[in-house]
């Protein structure tokens, strides 16, 4: 049976550093901050929502993040600047070594998914955009069993999606909180540590491998 490689989308393929072009616009030399800060809300509001068990899509916890963002750096963003910096999270660009790094791994026979958070149409718009569609053989969403990872049920819900079983199944991520919730799951998981500041979760956990980018993986995942 062929290897299923199942990617992160957000900060694994997509950049979600990309809104900083936009962000300059409305809040300078803070965009940065912003961004990190924006960012690092959206998750911890997943995670909240999925352990009080009160789901929202993952576009409502964005919002909400981008509200408190707004609100911490004391910045009166119109509604409309909102809609537009909303917006942007479709047209994100995919980080430089994706597409040559896809490419290879669906041409040596790996199954590849893309595993998300995100709704399944705020996806595939995504990565439509981003060129990169193409690859994945279909499109995994948190939404079809309404909570957020790392859940346990929603690596399940991939193996059960993807009709694989946990040892030939590998979550390519960014996110070590995902990383550690896929291997408590079965799965394997690499680690693609996208800058050398990046650091993995302390739990006494580690990720089966850890790559720099997405071309290291067909060297470093064998098929069975």
């Amino acid at each position: 049976m062929a290897i299923t490689l199942a990617f992160d989308v957000y900060g694994t393929l997509i950049d979600t550093a990309g809104v900083i072009t936009l962000l300059e616009q409305y809040v300078g030399s803070e965009a940065s901050a912003f961004a990190c800060l924006w960012r690092d809300k959206q998750l911890e509001y997943s995670f909240r929502r999925g352990l009080m068990k009160a789901y929202q899509p993952f576009h409502i916890c964005t919002r909400d993040a981008l509200d408190y963002t707004a609100t911490f750096f004391h910045k009166n963003l119109k509604p409309s600047e909102k809609d537009k910096l909303m917006g942007e999270y479709q047209i994100l660009p995919p980080f430089p070594d994706v597409e040559e790094g896809l490419s290879p791994l669906k041409s040596s026979g790996f199954s590849l998914f893309a595993f998300s958070n995100g709704l399944g149409e705020d996806v595939r718009s995504l990565l439509q955009n981003a060129k990169i569609a193409h690859y994945f053989k279909d499109i995994i969403s948190v939404d079809e069993v309404k909570t957020f990872k790392p859940a346990p049920e929603v690596y399940r819900h991939l193996l059960d999606r993807t009709g694989t079983v946990a040892h030939d199944t590998w979550l390519i991520s960014s996110n070590s909180f995902d990383i550690i919730g896929a291997l408590s799951t079965g799965l394997s998981a690499a680690w693609v540590k996208r800058s050398a500041d990046a650091t993995f979760d302390p739990w006494d956990v580690k990720a089966s491998i850890t790559v720099s980018s997405i071309k290291e993986l067909q060297e470093r995942i064998i098929i069975k």
